[in-house]
C-alpha cells in the first residue's frame, strides 16, 4: 500500500539527478567503511575491536534487508499480475508453438517494413533519452490494457562504465536503495526498447522476471511507435525461436530460412553484438541470479524470463474470447 508513496517520493528527488545515483549508493558504502575503519584503529584492545566490528557488520546488514524489503514495498509477495487478469500460462506443445511463431514473424515482416525499407540490418535508432521518454509515456498510456494503475515517473538510465553490466551476465537492473533501474549502454538498439520497458515494470513493483517480459511486450506491441512494436514483437521471436530449437532443430531450421532477410540480418546482428561483450563467468552469474530471485519468491528463478511465449499465447487467446 506504501510503495505508490515510496515511488512518487523517489521520482520527484533523487531520480530528478542527470546521472545514474546508484554511483551515490556505492559512495555511500565506501563513507561507511571509511567511518568504520577509523573507529576501530582509534579503539584500543582487540576485544572492543572484535566487539564493535560484530556489531557494525549486524547493524549494516540489518539495514540493507530493512530498506530492501520496505523500499521494494514487499512487492514479492504480491499476487502475479497474471492471476489478476486472469490468464493461465501453460506450456505449449509444437504445434502451437508453430501457429505463435509463424503469427509473431508475420507481424514482425509487417512492423520492419515501416522502420526499414532496406534489409540492411537496424543499428542506429533514436537518442537513448528520447527513446526512454516514450517508453516511459508508452508505459502510462497502456497498463490499463492489463488492469493495472500504477503511479510514478520511473527513470531507467545508462550505467557506465558501458559492458560492465553485460560482464555481470545482465542486461538491465532495478536498484530498491536507489529506486531507478539501469541498462547497460552497450545494448544492442534494437533490444534497448524492450529492455527499458522490462526495468520500468519493475520500477512499478513487478518483481517476477516474467510478468516483467510480459507487461514489456504488451506495452511494446500496443505502442503507436513501429520502433517499440518491433522491438517487443521481435523479442518475443527469439524467445519462441529458443523453445522450437530445443523442441526440434529441423523444424528451427526451416523456419529460419523462411524469414525474410531483413529480419534474418537483425537477428544477426542482435547476436553478433552479444557475442562482443561476454560475461566473465556466465554459470556463475547465472546461478547467484537464480538464487537470487528463488529466495524473494520467483518459483521458476531465471526460467522466469522463458515465461513469455506461455503468456503471450495465454493473452491473444484471451483476447480473441
Amino acid at each position: 500500500m506504501f510503495f505508490p508513496g515510496i515511488r512518487n517520493l523517489i521520482d520527484n528527488t533523487l531520480s530528478i539527478l542527470p546521472f545514474a545515483t546508484v554511483y551515490i549508493f556505492v559512495a555511500s558504502i565506501f563513507l561507511f567503511l571509511g567511518i568504520y575503519f577509523y573507529k576501530v584503529w582509534r579503539m584500543e584492545g582487540w576485544k572492543d575491536k572484535v566487539g564493535y566490528s560484530i556489531r557494525s557488520l549486524a547493524n549494516y546488514l540489518g539495514a540493507i534487508v530493512f530498506f530492501f524489503l520496505i523500499l521494494w514495498g514487499y512487492n514479492y509477495q504480491r499476487i502475479p499480475i497474471f492471476k489478476q487478469i486472469g490468464i493461465t500460462p501453460v506450456p505449449l506443445n509444437e504445434d502451437q508453438l508453430l501457429g505463435e511463431i509463424k503469427l509473431t514473424a508475420n507481424i514482425v515482416n509487417q512492423l520492419r517494413a515501416n522502420i526499414e525499407e532496406d534489409t540492411v540490418a537496424i543499428e542506429s535508432i533514436m537518442d537513448y533519452g528520447d527513446l526512454e521518454k516514450l517508453v516511459r509515456a508508452n508505459m502510462r498510456e497502456n497498463l490499463y490494457l492489463l488492469g493495472l494503475n500504477f503511479t510514478g515517473n520511473p527513470r531507467t538510465k545508462q550505467f557506465y562504465p558501458a559492458g560492465f553490466m553485460r560482464r555481470m551476465g545482465i542486461l538491465g537492473i532495478y536498484f530498491p536503495y536507489t529506486g531507478e533501474s539501469y541498462i547497460d549502454p552497450t545494448l544492442h538498439p534494437l533490444e534497448k526498447p524492450f529492455t527499458i520497458a522490462h526495468e520500468m515494470a519493475h520500477s512499478y513493483g513487478v518483481t517476477d522476471e516474467g510478468e516483467a517480459n510480459f507487461i514489456a511486450w504488451v506495452i511494446c506491441s500496443n505502442s503507436e511507435e513501429a520502433l517499440l512494436q518491433y522491438s517487443g514483437q521481435l523479442r518475443l521471436l527469439r524467445y519462441q525461436m529458443r523453445d522450437l530449437y530445443r523442441m526440434s532443430k529441423e523444424v528451427y531450421i526451416d523456419f529460419y530460412k523462411s524469414l525474410p532477410a531483413g529480419i534474418r540480418n537483425d537477428l544477426v546482428s542482435i547476436q553478433k553484438s552479444n557475442e562482443l561483450i561476454k560475461p566473465f563467468n556466465l554459470e556463475i552469474s547465472r546461478k547467484s541470479n537464480d538464487l537470487f530471485l528463488k529466495t524473494q519468491g520467483v518459483k521458476a528463478g531465471v526460467n522466469s524470463y522463458q515465461e513469455l511465449p506461455m503468456l503471450a499465447f495465454a493473452w491473444r487467446n484471451r483476447l480473441k474470447e
